[in-house]
């Protein structure tokens, strides 16, 4: 498993998801909905990634796709909840990956 690529995808990914569902949401005054909505929707594309490359045996699909939503839910409430601070937002932007990882140990057989 390439450990460092799937981190990596799943933050940008995630990343993406919340910026892409945030734009959409501002159009309906619904900018944090859209994000997480956004972030949560788009965060499981980490797993099919990971699958076509190799980083992930087809059999961590599920894990690897649940750790990386609820990675970036506990991201993007993280990154609300300290906009005060810059650490928070900065640290938060790792908890993708992190779930995305977390996943794919839990699931190894």
């Amino acid at each position: 498993m390439n450990k460092l690529a799937l981190f990596v995808t799943a933050t940008l990914i995630g990343g993406l998801g919340g910026f892409v569902g945030s734009a959409l949401g501002n159009a309906f005054n619904a900018l944090f909905a859209g994000g997480f909505i956004g972030g949560v929707a788009l965060s499981p594309l980490t797993a099919w990634i990971g699958v076509k490359r190799g980083w992930i045996d087809a059999s961590r699909f599920w894990p690897v796709a649940a750790g990386a939503a609820i990675g970036f839910l506990a991201s993007a409430t993280l990154a609300i909840n300290t906009l005060s601070s810059p650490v928070g937002p900065v640290v938060a932007t790792t908890l993708t990956g992190l779930g995305a990882l977390a996943g794919a140990r839990l699931g190894a057989k």
